[in-house]
């Protein structure tokens, strides 16, 4: 018998009672899971069976829902990044929230295509555009637009800077017989800088690094001379890019000094604000990025200190219309109408590359209605607090050394070793692999440093005692050559 005769034409359950006590349970054991975080290593390295559980052949006939749960929970669930938890300090990544998560669940039922169309989705992100306006400072003309994270919101801002420069005509005619144009940034901004501007066919030559103080911040006498000698080469600036946040360090770039120097000289003033554009939130810190209301674009991401679940990154423009003029593109199966589900003049679809997207604005409308701009800026705050903490145990320890000064919620330090560099890529890989704690390394000066980003909300003044205590530990183990013992909290 043809099997089209004996299986259902839709997807739906046969069972929806048995698929909805299945859901249920998998949605109690997440909740499980994000409450007792602290009751397990902050991460494990995945074993040898879990990661063949993935290497099977490509399924033609499908098996029972159930088994894939039981899967996850098994050998998914267990070995993941770890940032949910109150040590993980690697890197700047949000830690989510049960809130977050039970939008994302929504937004999956819904299954909205937010490229364009008259539905309520579309009205969610303009809110978010409009909530993001009135935080950062930036007019009601501005444009927002979710992405999957800041690095593509900064070469979406970059494309926006070109065409500004070049005029609309450069979507059909392109750079060929055009200007060189010349960006700027510090010399700690973060590597997706260089790559878009390689993107965007200006080539990462075009693209000057400019010196930092001793801070990390971006020094606006050695910009302000760059450009003079590139306009004496015949070449065309057209782009400041100010950092709200260095990735290795946290610094920020004198950014109502630079809004200055490019309403000087005639130039887009995009931040890079990943995470430090989020200041914004607090008021005891938002003077840290003083000037970013004058930004002609932001890129940020609300996956980092908002917690919204990844990936949710952002760009707002000042000037909506030019955000439009950049992207925008005429088709029959994007016309508009005056009635129905084409109604509309302004899609997302017009304020960027993606036709296809996904319900991003959901589970940050969830987060910032939830949660309120007051309680997040006091989470943010806190992590500022706690990285001063471990700095003040790091001055009075014999054993370490801060590598950089402590401005927001990065700390990187160094053991008192000869061999700085393998002690501490040592000391890092002993407390990974016990499960203990999950800082990073980074370069300072060329050479390894111990990195914390202290971003999770869920992070106290117990936990960053705790994990200087483990750094002390791994520490003497790694210079006794032994590895670290011990069950991980």
């Amino acid at each position: 018998m043809d099997p089209i005769e004996i299986e259902p034409s839709d997807l739906d359950p046969l069972d929806w009672n048995e698929f909805r006590l299945l859901a249920r349970r998998a949605l109690d054991d997440m909740i499980d899971h994000l409450e007792t975080l602290r009751e397990r290593p902050v991460w494990r390295p995945p074993t040898e069976e879990a990661r063949m559980r993935f290497r099977e052949a490509l399924p033609r006939s499908g098996r029972p829902l159930a088994e894939s749960v039981d899967l996850f929970d098994r050998f998914i669930k267990p070995y993941s990044t770890g940032n949910g938890h109150p040590a993980f300090m690697g890197w700047v990544h949000g830690a989510g929230t049960p809130v977050g998560m039970l939008a994302e669940m929504l937004a999956g039922g819904l299954n909205a295509n937010c490229g364009g169309r008259d539905h309520l989705a579309l009205e969610v992100e303009r809110q978010i555009t409009h909530w993001m306006s009135e935080a950062f400072g930036l007019p009601n003309e501005a444009a927002g637009l979710f992405v999957t994270g800041t690095s593509i919101a900064n070469l979406l801002g970059l494309l926006v800077a070109r065409n500004h420069r070049l005029g609309d005509g450069v979507r059909e005619r392109g750079l060929v017989g055009g200007p060189r144009l010349i960006a700027y940034a510090s010399a700690s901004a973060h590597g997706c800088i260089s790559q878009a501007m390689e993107i965007a066919g200006l080539g990462s030559d075009g693209l000057r690094l400019i010196p930092c103080d001793g801070r990390g911040a971006m020094l606006v006498d050695a910009l302000r001379t760059r450009l003079e000698a590139d306009r004496g080469l015949g070449l065309t600036p057209f782009l400041v890019v100010g950092t709200a946040g260095t990735v290795d360090i946290g610094a920020i770039d004198p950014l109502a000094e630079l809004a200055d120097c490019c309403a000087a000289n005639d130039l887009w003033f995009h931040i890079d604000g990943a995470f430090g554009a989020l200041l914004a939130f607090s008021p005891k810190l938002r003077p840290l990025i003083r000037g970013l209301e004058r930004a002609d674009s932001v890129a940020f991401d609300f996956h980092k200190w908002a917690h919204v679940p990844y990936d949710a990154g952002f760009l707002l423009v000042r000037d909506g219309s030019a955000l439009r003029r950049t992207f925008a593109s005429e088709r029959g199966y994007l016309s508009r109408a005056s009635t129905g589900l084409a109604k509309g003049e302004t899609w997302p679809c017009d304020l960027g590359p993606d036709l296809s997207r996904g319900f991003r604005a959901l589970k940050t409308w969830f987060t910032l209605r939830t949660f309120g701009l007051d309680r997040l800026g006091r989470s943010i705050e806190r992590n500022c607090e706690m990285a001063a903490r471990l700095a003040a145990h790091i001055r009075q320890c014999a054993d370490f050394t801060l590598c950089a000064p402590v401005s927001l919620n990065i700390v990187c330090f160094s053991a008192n070793s000869r061999d700085r560099d393998t002690v501490n890529r040592a000391i890092v890989e002993c407390l990974h692999v016990s499960g203990r704690a999950a800082p990073s390394i980074t370069l300072i000066d060329g050479v390894a440093a111990i990195r914390c980003a202290i971003v999770n909300h869920r992070t106290t003044a117990s936990d960053i005692d705790n994990f200087f205590a483990d750094a002390c530990a791994a520490a003497r183990e790694v210079v006794a050559g032994s590895r670290p013992a011990g069950p991980a909290r």
